[in-house]
């Protein structure tokens, strides 16, 4: 197989991580009058499925340091295709969540072996350019399940979404199963695990410090997947499938910013790249802020700007990590992993407290100063280095 098409299939496996726990999102309201249960527990089954996600990753980062990329990546998936039949057959909210959380514990081995897999594979630029792609997948995850779960709420029943997953899962099982190999570097037995493994990658400043920078990133991402609807509901007045179609531009940017990013390491030094792409990705936050109830087209154009700083980024990111942690990698991965999922998790918890009475001020502004913080950390700690 040819290394491009290896950095996509891998990284399909984990564009279904994100794309799975936003599908449904503007759908939520119907399939609790289908279900006949609450707000909060229709709520549940996607803040589960996220807290889920991120645990998971400390779990398969030393899994697959020791046991290796292709059978853990292909275990997770058959859970997941499973889990996913259960949800399309699931009668109630009880069993529903309980599916959730198993799709999450299958799907959440993706994103630890595709980065695991590139880093691997590819050395210097071509590394660059294959996170770029893959990290292309990722971010249109979240993004892009809006769009597709909007279409199909509109027009079918809401368990279609369920069955999209159970097909797009078991193509992933499949395509995995017949050409992905091995990539784990040969040589010596794997040593056991321990957990200071783990105090081992947060002690290194500047991992630590990309950490934090994901975690708030996608604390401020997730801000926008949850409550730009809201936004739009408010201000304009838009059908579901127009929500979800307000979210396809902010596709495009990170389609375009991701595949730009990681081909600006081969021309730029990638720490101060990662700091001013990162601080303009905050800056980008404030305009929202001002232009969201002025103008819908304006609000396009800052949410555009949002995901093309935010695709510019995270090649960035995942590329130093790769360097920081040559002999841990799937572990480090896990632990970035880790912060970048539970910030999708703390936005919509928190956001929803700071945004009671439509406090958009609040919401966005706490985000943007959040994330200013981290940047200016992050630069202190790359002149400090590691």
């Amino acid at each position: 197989m040819s290394p491009r098409l290896l950095t996509f299939m891998v990284a399909f496996a984990a564009f279904l991580g994100p794309f799975t726990q936003t599908v449904y999102a503007p759908i939520l309201p119907e399939l609790g009058e289908a279900l006949q249960t609450t707000p909060l527990l229709i709520n549940l089954s996607i803040s589960i499925f996220t807290f889920v996600l991120a645990f998971m990753q400390i779990v398969y980062g030393p899994l697959v340091d020791r046991s290796g990329r292709r059978r853990t990546l292909l275990l997770g998936l058959a859970c997941y295709f499973g889990a996913s039949i259960g949800c399309f057959l699931s009668p109630n909210i009880e069993t529903l969540l309980l599916f959730r959380a198993l799709q999450a514990v299958g799907i959440a081995a993706g994103a630890v072996v595709a980065v695991t897999v590139i880093g691997d594979r590819f050395e210097g630029v071509e590394r660059g350019r294959a996170m770029g792609s893959f990290q292309m997948m990722v971010a249109l995850g979240p993004v892009v399940g809006p769009v597709v779960g909007g279409f199909i709420g509109e027009h079918l029943d809401f368990h279609y979404v369920f069955l999209l997953l159970a097909v797009v899962g078991g193509v992933a099982l499949l395509s995995n199963a017949i050409w992905l190999q091995e990539t784990r570097p040969t040589g010596g037995a794997p040593r056991a695990f321990h957990p200071r493994e783990y105090l081992d990658v947060v002690r290194n400043r500047q991992g630590l410090a990309i950490m934090l920078l994901s975690f708030v990133q996608y604390y401020a991402f997730y801000n926008y997947l949850v409550f730009m609807p809201r936004v739009l509901d408010a201000s304009y007045g838009l059908t579901a499938s127009e929500k979800g179609l307000v979210f396809l531009p902010l596709s495009i940017a990170v389609v375009i910013g991701s595949f730009a990013g990681g081909r600006l390491l081969a021309r730029w030094r990638p720490r101060p790249v990662l700091v001013t792409t990162a601080a303009l990705n905050a800056l980008s936050l404030l305009l929202f802020l001002v232009v969201a109830r002025w103008s819908l087209a304006a609000l396009v154009v800052a949410v555009s700007a949002f995901g093309l700083f935010l695709g510019l980024s995270l090649p960035v990111q995942t590329s130093l990590l790769m360097d920081l942690y040559p002999h841990n990698r799937a572990t480090a991965v896990g632990s970035y992993n880790f912060f970048r999922f539970m910030g999708m998790a703390t936005g919509p918890v928190l956001g929803s407290w700071l945004y009671q009475d439509g406090n958009l001020g609040l919401l966005y502004g706490f985000a943007a100063a959040a994330f200013l913080v981290a940047v200016w950390h992050a630069r202190m700690r790359f002149k400090q280095g590691a």
